[in-house]
């Protein structure tokens, strides 16, 4: 069995990101670049198949800049077999809309023929958690967003999701997508033995010229703000005044 991991380069979550000046979007000057985290628990929930005997190959693929090569080389180094990026841009303020990212992760499907396709439900630079969706969408495949539990058996996938009203356990026929959630497992760290490793495994850099798609941005950014900070409390001197200012200044109620 055959397995899939789409993984994005995005600024390190411990970093605070900082807005140009001129407000057209973050500053990414010499800021630290990591694996997506959701993308992380992807790879891991992979590795964790394939040390189960369930999954045979563990293909990792990333779509970007060619820096991208070293988020690769991390899913490789926590226990993926292959690594293929596609140099789609060499502009690290371009982020490539979801829709784009699954058009060309459909070339990708057709090359390798995955039996599943584990990704992060969404990237924290752009929050947009669709490109899983839009995916099997365009495969055809079903799908089970926000897992945070896979089990892989006759022929199928169980996977538990988190919904609003608590969890849901739906059985998907494979090949199918699968997005998963925070609580679906804790990355491991990846031992320096095992980075060594990862330099021999194969990773294929591919251009985006050879697919033939059109990746320009459909949606234009107007204006990037840092969020406002947190004024001051009030201390008000009865109930009355406290319904009144929520009411009337804050508009809750």
């Amino acid at each position: 069995m055959k397995v899939l991991v789409p993984v994005k380069r995005v600024i390190d979550y411990n970093i605070k990101v900082r807005v140009k000046p001129d407000g057209s979007g973050p500053d990414l000057t010499s800021v630290k670049m990591s694996m997506n985290p959701f993308d992380e628990i992807a790879v891991e929930e992979a590795v964790r198949l394939k040390e189960k005997g369930v999954v045979s190959e563990i293909v990792v693929v990333s779509i970007g800049m060619p820096q991208a090569k070293d988020t690769l080389r991390t899913a490789l180094a926590m226990g993926a077999d292959r690594a293929i990026l596609i140099e789609a841009t060499t502009d690290v303020n371009q982020d490539i809309e979801p829709l784009s990212v699954a058009k060309i992760l459909v070339h990708i499907v057709k090359d390798e023929n995955p039996d599943l396709i584990i990704a992060g439900k969404q990237a924290i630079d752009n929050d947009a958690n669709a490109t899983g969706q839009m995916l099997a969408g365009l495969l055809g495949w079903g799908q089970a967003t926000f897992a945070s539990a896979i089990e892989i058996a006759d022929g199928g996938a169980l996977v538990t999701r988190e919904i609003d009203g608590g969890l849901q356990t739906i059985r998907v026929k494979l090949p199918a997508v699968v997005t998963a959630d925070l609580r679906l497992n804790e990355p491991r760290y990846v031992a320096l033995p095992n980075i060594m490793k990862a330099k021999k495994k194969p990773l294929e850099e591919r251009p985006l010229a050879a697919l033939g798609i059109d990746i320009a941005p459909r949606l234009k950014v107007v204006r990037t703000v840092e969020p406002v900070g947190r004024s001051a409390g009030v201390r008000v001197a009865s109930v009355d005044e406290l319904l009144e200012k929520l009411k009337n200044e804050a508009g809750v109620l």
